[in-house]
Formats: C-alpha cells, sequence, structure tokens
C-alpha cells in the first residue's frame, strides 16, 4: 500500500500540499485530477524521493519497484526493441550474468528465476507495446537516434509500461500520442495488473482505464471511489452539503458570538460566556467550495459566411519531396458549416493534410479549388516555438494592431485570456495551457472562415477543453481537429475522415466502432479499408453517388440513437440537486447544449422520414 500520511510539500515558498493523507491500496487503478498547477507532478516527485517533504510521511512497501516516464527522451544506435527489452533490469543483468557464469548451482537459479520472471516471452511482450503505441515491426528493429523526439518519448512510455513496476506513476501519457496510440494506452491500463496513478485530462481514459478519483484542490488530498464521471457526481453533492455545514456552523458561530457580545460583562453570566468563547475556539471551520472559474475561450466569427463548398481538392498528390507523395489522388470538400475530426495513426499524413488544406504545401499534382476571400487559421502545438520568449501576450497582440489605440489592444488582450496583469506576464513564465489559449487567440485574430486545430489540447486541463469545445461549438465557420481526445471529437465532431494508405477517406460509423477496430486489429494501427469510403457528402453534388434510401434510413436511426443518448447525458446533469442555484453558469451551459441536440435530433428525424418514404416509394 502506498500511504501518504500528512504531508506539506512547499515549493519555491509557495505551499501545494498542506497536510494532507491518502492511502492507495494495491492494484488499485488511480486518475490523478486537479487543476493545472496544484501540484500533482510535485506529488509524483515526492513520492519517488526526488522531492524533499516539509512535513510528514510517504511509504511504500519494501520491494516495491517504482516506475514513471522518462524526462528525457532515449537516444542512440541501439533498437527500439532493444531499448525496451533493457527496461526489466532484473532480467537484463540475469542475462548478462548467464553469458559469464560457471557454478552449475549459480546457473540454475538463474535459469530458474529467467523462468519466474517469463523472460524468454519478453521481446514478444515488447514488441506489441511497441505496437500499441505505433511502431512497426520493421520500425522496431530502427536504431532509436533516427526517430523524432516525440516517438522517441513513445519508446520511453513503452519501456516504463513493459518494466511492469508495482507502483506506476503516469504523468499526462496520451500528450506524444494520436488517437489509435490512446485507444490502445487506456485499454492496457484497464489491465495493468498492478498499482497505477495517472495524472491525465484526458476524460475518456479516466472514464475507462481507472477505477478511483484522487483529487487535488487547495492543498488536500480526496480520494474518490469510480470513474471520473462518478467523481464529478460524488464531488457535486459533496460540495452541496459542505455548503449547507458551513451555513449551519456559520449560524452557530453567530449565536454565539452575540451571547458572548451581550453577557461577557455581567458577572452572573460571565461562566456562560467565557464557556461558549472556548466552544468557538474549539469550533473547527468548514469551508464551502470556492469556485475556480474557467477562463472562456472564444473564436471570433468570420465577417461573411462563405458559399459552400469553402475548399474543394480534386485528385491531389501532396508531400515534400517531388517524387514521393505522402497523400495521393486525395478527392475530398469542406463545407461552410463542416466539423471534421482526422483520424488515423501519427505519420499516415494528418499534419500533411491540414498543411495542404491551409495554403502551407502546394499540391504536385491535381487541384484544388478555395472560396475567394477564405481566410483560414492555422493552430498547432509545435508553434510554440514561433513564440517569442521574452515578449508578453500584450506584445503578441500590439504587433498585429500597430496603429490600434491602447484601449482595443488592452481588450483583444483580455478576450483571448489575458486580462490586467496577465497580459505582461512573459511567454517564458507562462504555464503549457495559457501558451496553447494565447497560440488560439493569435492563430483566429483575423476571424477566419476556417479553423484548423491540431493536437489543441495538449496542456488544457479538463475545464479548458470543454471551454474549448464550447468555443468550437458556437464558431459558424468551419472546423477541422486532428486531436487524440475522444471528449473533444464526440462533442464537436459531426464528420470523421481516414487518414491512412496514402488517401483520405470517410469514416462510416463512430468513435466506439472505431476503438473497437483499433483494439481488435493485429497491430495498434492499421486501417481495415473495408470500413471507410471516399469523404464527400453524397447529397452535395449532382455528379456524386447519392446513398441509397435503405442506407440514409440506417444512418439515421443511428444518428437518432447517438443523440438521444446525448440527451439523456445532458439530463441527468440538469437534475442534480440545485444546479441552477448552485451552477447557474453550468446549468445554462446544459440547456443551451440540450437545445442544440434537439435541433440536431429534429434534422436526423426529419431525414429519417425524408428517406424513409423514398424507400416505400422504391418497394412499390
Amino acid at each position: 500500500m502506498l500511504s501518504i500520511t500528512d504531508i506539506s510539500v512547499r515549493i519555491a515558498g509557495r505551499l501545494l500540499i498542506d497536510h494532507s493523507s491518502v492511502q492507495i491500496a494495491p492494484g488499485a487503478r488511480v486518475g490523478f485530477v486537479g487543476r493545472n498547477g496544484v501540484g500533482k507532478s510535485t506529488l509524483f516527485h515526492a513520492i519517488r524521493g526526488d522531492l524533499p517533504i516539509e512535513s510528514g510521511s510517504i511509504a511504500l512497501p519494501p520491494r516495491w519497484r517504482i516506475g514513471s516516464l522518462a524526462q528525457e527522451a532515449p537516444d542512440g544506435p541501439e533498437s527500439l526493441i532493444n531499448v525496451v527489452l533493457k527496461a526489466d533490469l532484473e532480467r537484463d543483468a540475469l542475462l548478462r550474468e548467464a553469458e559469464t557464469a560457471h557454478d552449475p548451482h549459480r546457473i540454475a537459479e538463474i535459469q530458474t528465476r529467467l523462468v519466474d520472471i517469463d523472460a524468454h516471452s519478453a521481446p514478444a511482450r515488447a514488441a506489441a507495446i511497441l505496437a500499441g503505441l505505433g511502431f512497426s515491426t520493421s520500425d522496431q528493429a530502427r536504431p532509436c537516434a533516427e526517430f523524432s523526439g516525440g516517438w522517441r518519448m513513445r519508446v520511453a512510455l513503452a519501456a516504463t509500461l513493459f518494466s511492469a513496476p508495482d507502483l506506476l506513476l503516469l504523468d499526462e501519457p496520451t500528450n506524444y500520442l494520436d488517437l489509435e496510440g490512446t485507444l490502445w494506452l487506456e485499454n492496457h491500463l484497464a489491465n495493468y495488473p498492478r498499482t497505477v496513478i495517472v495524472i491525465s485530462h484526458d476524460r475518456d481514459l479516466l472514464d475507462t482505464s481507472v477505477d478511483q478519483i484522487l483529487h487535488l484542490d487547495r492543498g488536500k488530498l480526496t480520494l474518490y471511489k469510480g470513474t471520473y464521471s462518478s467523481f464529478e457526481e460524488q464531488r457535486a453533492a459533496r460540495e452541496l452539503l459542505d455548503a449547507k455545514h458551513a451555513k449551519r456552523q456559520a449560524d452557530e458561530r453567530k449565536r454565539l458570538q452575540d451571547f458572548v457580545d451581550r453577557f461577557k460583562a455581567k458577572a452572573s453570566k460571565a461562566r456562560q460566556a467565557q464557556s461558549r468563547v472556548k466552544m468557538l475556539e474549539r469550533m473547527k471551520p468548514i469551508t464551502a467550495l470556492v469556485t475556480q472559474d474557467v477562463r472562456e475561450i472564444s473564436f471570433p466569427a468570420p465577417e461573411k459566411l462563405l458559399s459552400p463548398p469553402i475548399i474543394a481538392v480534386d485528385d491531389v498528390s501532396v508531400g515534400y519531396e517531388p517524387g514521393k507523395p505522402v497523400l495521393n489522388r486525395v478527392t475530398l470538400r469542406v463545407d461552410t458549416d463542416d466539423r471534421i475530426a482526422l483520424l488515423g495513426a501519427n505519420g499516415n499524413g494528418k499534419s500533411t493534410l491540414v498543411k495542404l488544406l491551409a495554403g502551407k504545401l502546394a499540391p504536385f499534382t491535381g487541384r484544388i479549388t478555395r472560396a475567394d476571400k477564405l481566410s483560414v487559421g492555422y493552430f498547432a502545438q509545435h508553434q510554440v516555438d514561433e513564440l517569442n520568449l521574452d515578449g508578453s501576450p500584450y506584445d503578441h497582440i500590439r504587433k498585429l494592431m500597430p496603429e490600434a489605440p491602447e484601449s482595443k489592444v488592452r481588450g483583444r488582450v483580455g478576450a483571448i485570456g489575458f486580462s490586467g496583469k496577465a497580459g505582461d506576464t512573459l511567454v517564458k513564465s507562462l504555464s503549457g495551457g495559457e501558451k496553447a489559449r494565447l497560440l488560439l487567440g493569435l492563430a483566429t485574430f483575423y476571424a477566419p472562415n476556417m479553423i484548423i486545430l491540431d493536437e489543441p489540447t495538449n496542456h488544457l486541463d479538463i475545464d479548458s477543453r470543454a471551454a474549448l469545445a464550447e468555443a468550437i461549438n458556437e464558431f459558424p465557420g468551419a472546423i477541422m481537429m486532428v486531436s487524440h481526445d475522444r471528449y473533444l471529437i464526440e462533442a464537436c465532431a459531426d464528420r470523421l475522415w481516414v487518414v491512412a494508405n496514402q488517401t483520405v477517406t470517410a469514416y462510416d460509423g463512430d468513435l466506439d466502432d472505431y476503438r473497437r477496430m483499433i483494439l481488435s486489429a493485429n497491430d495498434g494501427r492499421t486501417v481495415s479499408r473495408e470500413r471507410v469510403k471516399e469523404p464527400a457528402r453524397p447529397e452535395r453534388a449532382r455528379n456524386e453517388k447519392r446513398a441509397s434510401p435503405r442506407q440514409r434510413v440506417a444512418q439515421a436511426e443511428s444518428e437518432i440513437e447517438r443523440i438521444n443518448g446525448i440527451i439523456a447525458k445532458i439530463d441527468t446533469a440538469l437534475a442534480l440537486p440545485d444546479i441552477f442555484t448552485r451552477d447557474p453558469k453550468q446549468a445554462a451551459q446544459l440547456t443551451k447544449a440540450r437545445a442544440g441536440a434537439e435541433s440536431a435530433l429534429q434534422r436526423a428525424e426529419e431525414e429519417w422520414l425524408e428517406a424513409s418514404s423514398e424507400l416505400d416509394e422504391a418497394a412499390n
């Protein structure tokens, strides 16, 4: 058992954990949550012994091995499979000793232990983990140094998982993964046989892979049973109860204080007054929850909505070296109000496609037609490197508004989430989430007709991801996103495109179908061509083949079922006690989301009626 008892941890004079305790049972799978900067990673450092604690104790069973993701990506000439195999230090040491051992008794001991730890199946287990994280068989034999930093961090994750420590500590492990790798990791963690604590802002991972939630808030650790969705419900009920207790206590304190103030000067009542003073001193204050509002994310609406299609791609090949296309013979169209999510393993061409659509790559062959005056906003995490570290958010916006008065510049800086003094904070002092907010503001500064988001959720906490989803849904233009966050895709996307096998195709299932397909595939990356079709909407062009009435009925029924599921979830949330008085902003957001879902349901039902009528006519 991991026993954390009355610990306090302070960093640079700031108290992050304040006399807090928690017990983690062996075999528990724990999701560790809390706002960015509250001290989650700091607690990991303390558990590993890398950081001294101010008071209290952290105790582990004496033989427990702790495993966590290396801070630096592995490098060098060794193959990926060998890097992963060497992460099992005991196996590696035994194999090396077996090569030089001469004593028969020691040889027997070595071989017996190798059998006990299933050492001889290790290459197959290591290969399976690497495959799940996106490495082909040929990749696994290549030197580690040939891969980029992001891919080498995947190797580090594979090595950590392969070593199978008694206590596995993972800090945002999906930041370097694509959706396919994230789905595999969710499944792997859900079946991890030992204790795991994972810091994550990925709702689906926290609902799929863990059975407890550890919450760090205002310096206190609280352990909840169940998944993240269960945690949200339990915490809401607990906060409501705390608020009631706090009010009752405040009333009682006022009554006692009134008695003391009234009778403390009277000799006949002095003893009773003194007794009530002691009662006040012994009364431990109950602190009602102080809501930490999340800064909204908003995208400026384009001045004019363009006529569809805003982009039409016809038989295009594109890449970085002439004669070596990454994507070949791509045909697709993007319309004014599209919400498109790109699926497919990293390295298959998703970033190439978005660069093509953003106008950052020219096609080798084929034709791209863009609407007149089309403006595209492009966000990618690597653009962090393009920010001026010694400049502030104000400096970045002022550069885009050189002639504007100070008040307008400050107003625009505040609109992207940096009000007051925050606007003058140097970029190098901003957190990862704050840098992401700044990049989103810069990418959409000129009110584009289409926004392309390449992994926008990295470094955003759960509440900020929800704010991003709301901004996407409220934006009137087109959105295309690449993300490993299932929550964001399910909340926003109405079209799924798979980028694989050098082309782009539309996926006819939902993310649950895609997840099942990925997990059942022989490796974690290969997408079956049998489950995809061309990504043009059939009803939008005369020369495109229209889906049959039977297909449209089935699609409409599936959509109706999906939307009804969303409405049911919203209704459950709206049914929470006193939600309209406790959190009116959230209640308003839920009400707005329900209205949008009702509209979508009505459209799906109309499509079902139309397709059913055509099907009946065809039968007659």
